[in-house]
């Protein structure tokens, strides 16, 4: 954990007066764990963007940047599965216009410019800060699983990898990570690494107090984070 880096990150959007990280402000701290990141560059201008996307190569994924825009794809701030420049720019450009629209107050910092990520498990881990035990972990399946039936475990941190593994199997829905149907088994020890690892960060680093990994896509091998939010400490 590059504690360093992290504590640069946070002390620059204090010095903003924010205590919401912007996307690319958590993926960082994310990557500085040693999480695997797919590539990102926040893109200020429509030039920016297409330049991006030919270094990290289509398709790409397109997202609004703002501390005053929480929810991106409610706005249709959120494109997916661009293919070339011209799907590119309009995506841009209507990505701006949307987010303008609904939040014409909003402090716009640009558009992340995302590698796309294969289809595997979508998995949400958490973070937040309990009065009485202090951080706690929470993991789930997402979408429908954590939306509609609050299938999830929780663990107070920190929590080594044995007891992830153990909280991933607390889940009705964990027979979905070991393959059905002829879908082949998601790398579980990997998902048990990110989820102690996630545990560790929120422990250790105090100034964070919620975080929200969502989705973390489970693959055949290894994990990807797609999305990542994360929350300051009120000073």
């Amino acid at each position: 954990m590059d504690k360093e880096k992290i504590y640069s990150i946070i002390n620059r959007a204090r010095e903003e007066g924010r205590l919401q990280l912007l996307e690319n402000e958590a993926k960082d701290i994310l990557k500085a764990c040693g999480l695997d990141v797919p590539e990102y560059k926040l893109a200020k201008t429509i030039d920016e963007a297409v330049e991006y996307a030919k270094e990290i190569g289509y398709p790409v994924v397109l997202k609004i940047v703002s501390e005053d825009i929480i929810h991106k794809s409610d706005i249709g701030g959120v494109k997916v599965g661009i293919k070339n420049e011209e799907e590119l720019k309009n995506a841009y450009r209507e990505i701006m216009y949307r987010a303008k629209k609904s939040y014409p107050e909003a402090n716009i910092r640009g558009i992340l410019v995302n590698e796309m990520v294969e289809k595997g498990v979508e998995t949400i881990i958490g973070s937040s800060e309990d009065p009485q035990f202090g951080p706690v972990i929470m993991f789930g399946l997402g979408g429908i699983y954590v939306e509609v039936l609050k299938d999830v475990a929780f663990r107070v941190a920190p929590i080594d990898k044995e007891d992830a593994l153990e909280m991933i199997n607390d889940i009705k829905s964990y027979p979905l990570l070991y393959g059905v149907r002829g879908e082949k088994r998601k790398d579980i020890n990997s998902l048990a690494e990110n989820i102690s690892v996630l545990s560790h960060l929120t422990y250790e680093i105090s100034e964070i107090v919620e975080i929200d990994i969502n989705p973390l896509m489970v693959l055949e091998e290894g994990c990807k984070v797609v999305d990542a939010r994360m929350t300051l400490k009120e000073v």
